[in-house]
């Protein structure tokens, strides 16, 4: 079974920077393709972005160029570093694992934009 911790959420200022976290514990790391998502109320959830088990990675098209999703794979842990955030980046994000069938997602954390 697959544990998710996230942390690092919070609030800041336009054009400013935050950096989440998800720790995995419990699971087979190595094969893992792991992906942070956000859902703003009122809209459905969307793809932020992916990290594989080689360390590639794929954005969406609103976050690339600000946004870098990286991974520990020593201490199982994935980082979004989100920068020059707006206020559409608004939302509550979420990490999900996904290995050999069986998927995870974390609890959600918030992220707040101000303009």
């Amino acid at each position: 079974q697959v544990q998710l911790v996230e942390s690092g959420g919070g609030s800041v200022q336009a054009g400013g920077s935050l950096r989440l976290s998800c720790k995995a514990s419990g699971s087979t790391w190595g094969g893992a393709i792991m992906n942070y998502y956000r859902q703003a109320p009122g809209k459905q959830r969307e793809l932020v972005a992916t990290i594989t088990r080689n360390g590639l990675t794929n954005y969406g098209d609103s976050v690339r160029g600000r946004f870098t999703i990286s991974r520990d794979n020593a201490n199982h842990i994935i980082y979004l570093q989100m920068d020059s955030l707006k206020p559409d980046d608004t939302a509550i994000y979420y990490c999900r694992y996904y290995s050999g069938g069986d998927e995870t997602w974390g609890q959600g954390i918030q992220v707040t934009v101000s303009s």
